[in-house]
């Protein structure tokens, strides 16, 4: 069966499969990570796939027709998010128009409002909700059948004449090693150097080695829409296998990242996996997405293995803010971690958030200072981001404090985050311009900026990724807010 997989056009450089889908300021740009795992799986089962990711490739809606005619799809399906589910659905709407295929739309806000997705346009034929990998394999068995049965395919929902059926929610791949490796796909159906991930060394692969997580974090979209359940992971023997193949395909590649939910939740696996690379001798770099609670240990032998970077979600300053949204962290702990990741030498992104539960100015502020005191290599400041289908966004909905459920306000006109919610303490143009302000403050602190120079000095492979995020963030940091539009 031929199928066509697409990333739909949007905004330009719209990061869609990210956590928090947008135009990052710092130009990151996210690889379409689970269509690729769902194209290897397809292919794997022999069908004739093809993977096409417009935001990447400058592709317009014009241009996906023309792919659309050119390959003659009998199925294609769609990736969404939140702020793009209006023109995800349209651009479904005019593929349905020029040509005859079953069109099917996966993706984490369709996982959390399938039904009301559905109810968009009649021209949805089916949805796959969360992980939806195997849903589409079965899918894609029962309409080569003559007479398809689409009950009997778990994880979809579809229409039955007037009807929208729900077979329900699949369960979990547990055997993840029989998933394709994503870097075969994307050798075969993208350009690795369309990619970039501002913390990291360009250019750079993303995979993953598990999904799920062990933690239960209020806002997390992925885990509470895409992966949910128990942290699954794939064999370490698995892993190195795809670390050779990166190694031998993709020579010019910088950095491997693992895009795990939190890729250190199980020390001992993350052992394993340092030791087995150091002993197959693989000298490729990689980083990956880590708690801070790593001991110092661990660190050093993950810095002896490669590990150039933790991506770590630290999100606040106030130990208040951290156990109303769930994080399961504590100041002390964090603090520590920090020092211990200075003294392996591991760098460290820091990722912060304002707005969450109980959020007040002081507690942004504290978090901003929190911030400059760690003094990670690099940082992000978002304004709460709600997604249908966390926690995070019920709360809010149910307080009354979300300022719409048009998702379309998602972003502003530059698909930079905008901010939801507006809570009797701190309205959301206050949210973000208390982010814009921490990121002027993170950034603009001469200790700082003569800091990054240096390292420009001192490891000039740095220099590529520090010059065009400071490029791409400038004109963020030397503009005041504009505030939200409600």
């Amino acid at each position: 069966m031929k199928i066509l997989l697409v990333n739909p056009p949007f905004l330009p450089k719209f990061s869609r499969s990210s956590r928090s889908p947008a135009v990052p300021k710092g130009g990151t740009l996210y690889y379409p990570l689970w269509l690729a795992y769902a194209t290897g799986v397809l292919e794997k089962e022999g069908h004739d796939c093809k993977l096409v990711d417009a935001p990447a490739q400058g592709l317009s809606r014009k241009d996906i027709l023309k792919v659309v005619k050119k390959f003659k799809p009998e199925v294609v399906v769609l990736d969404t998010s939140t702020p793009s589910i209006y023109n995800d659905v349209e651009v479904l709407e005019e593929i349905k128009a020029k040509h005859d295929c079953f069109a099917v739309l996966v993706g984490t806000h369709v996982s959390a409002l399938p039904l009301k997705t559905m109810k968009l346009s009649d021209k949805i034929d089916a949805i796959a909700i969360k992980e939806y990998d195997y849903t589409l394999r079965e899918l894609a068995k029962e309409l080569g059948k003559k007479k398809p049965v689409l009950k009997k395919v778990k994880g979809l929902v579809f229409k039955s004449g007037k009807k929208i059926v729900n077979t329900g929610v699949r369960k979990p791949i547990e055997n993840l090693d029989d998933i394709p490796f994503a870097s075969k796909v994307y050798k075969k159906h993208l350009n690795h150097k369309n990619y970039f991930y501002s913390a990291n060394l360009w250019p750079e692969i993303t995979i993953v080695t598990g999904r799920g997580c062990p933690f239960n974090c209020l806002f997390c979209n992925w885990v509470q829409n895409l992966n949910p359940g128990k942290y699954r992971t794939r064999s370490i023997t698995n892993v190195i296998e795809e670390f050779k193949y990166i190694e031998k395909e993709f020579p010019e590649v910088k950095e491997v990242f693992l895009e795990d939910d939190t890729f250190t939740a199980d020390f001992r696996r993350v052992k394993e996996f340092c030791k087995k690379k150091i002993d197959a001798g693989i000298k490729v770099k990689w980083s990956c997405n880590a708690r801070a609670d790593v001991p110092l240990d661990v660190l050093k032998l993950m810095k002896r293995a490669g590990c150039r970077l933790l991506c770590v979600g630290f999100e606040s300053g106030s130990q208040a803010i951290l156990n109303k949204a769930r994080k399961g962290t504590i100041i002390p702990r964090i603090e520590k971690f920090m020092q211990d990741a200075k003294k392996a030498g591991v760098l460290v992104h820091g990722c912060f958030m304002v707005g969450n539960i109980g959020e007040t100015t002081d507690t942004a502020r504290q978090t901003v200072e929190f911030a400059k005191r760690l003094n990670p290599d690099s940082a992000q400041f978002f304004p709460i981001m709600v997604y249908p289908g966390t926690g995070s966004y019920e709360y809010f909905k149910k307080q009354g404090w979300l300022i719409t459920e048009d998702y379309s306000k998602w972003l502003d006109s530059e698909g930079s985050h905008n901010c939801m919610v507006s809570t009797p303490q701190l309205s959301n143009n206050e949210l973000v311009r208390l982010c814009d302000e921490g990121r002027r403050a993170f950034y603009l602190r001469p200790n700082y900026m003569t800091g990054k120079a240096l390292q420009i000095v001192k490891t000039p492979e740095e220099a590529r990724r520090i010059l065009k995020s400071a490029f791409t963030l400038a004109k963020y940091l030397l503009r005041g807010s504009k505030g939200v539009k409600k």
